[in-house]
């Protein structure tokens, strides 16, 4: 199963192609699709959703991982990160592949055994995980593999596969 993850951002959006077989996972490639904070925000989303069919184009995934949306104090933010995760949510529709989301706490949780990890805890299990020589750069790209991870362990648990808790599909 290959794995597309994605870390939805606008400025940024970093992704993370893996291939999963059972509990064998291995690294397909990492990166970041990037926008620049002068365009349009119609541009900038139009960037954002074409660059995401070609990354869907390339590795043809099964399915797509994306973090759910999480925002403490900083609303605008918030919309802009919305926005630039409606754009690949959109682009993965299109080529009509299977969509899961997860929080962060899950993510982290699935990666590391404990869902408030530090960052750099999260990131080093990814290098490892992965056997990677280094962390993932940048770190929008370590957190879409992550991502990538926490999906594929999803689907080889037994609890999801027996019809168990699961989250849900967009």
């Amino acid at each position: 199963m290959i794995v597309l993850g994605i870390d939805p951002g606008i400025a940024t959006v970093g992704f993370g192609a893996i291939e999963a077989d059972g509990a064998k996972i291995s690294h397909l490639s990492h990166g970041v699709i990037s926008t620049k904070a002068g365009l349009r925000l119609s541009l900038r989303l139009s960037r954002i959703y074409y660059d995401a069919l070609e990354l869907i184009d390339t590795f043809q995934p099964d399915v797509i991982a994306i973090e759910e949306l999480f925002f403490n104090t900083n609303l605008k933010t918030a919309i802009a990160v919305a926005h630039g995760r409606a754009a690949a949510i959109l682009a993965g529709e299109e080529r009509q592949i299977p969509m899961y989301e997860y929080t962060p706490l899950q993510v982290k949780k699935a990666v590391t055994g404990y869902g408030h990890a530090e960052k750099k805890q999260v990131m080093d299990m990814v290098r490892r995980l992965l056997k990677l020589d280094a962390v993932p750069k940048p770190d929008d790209a370590a957190d879409a593999l992550a991502i990538a991870i926490c999906r594929a362990r999803n689907a080889s648990s037994r609890i999801a596969n027996l019809g168990g808790a699961e989250c849900s599909t967009i």
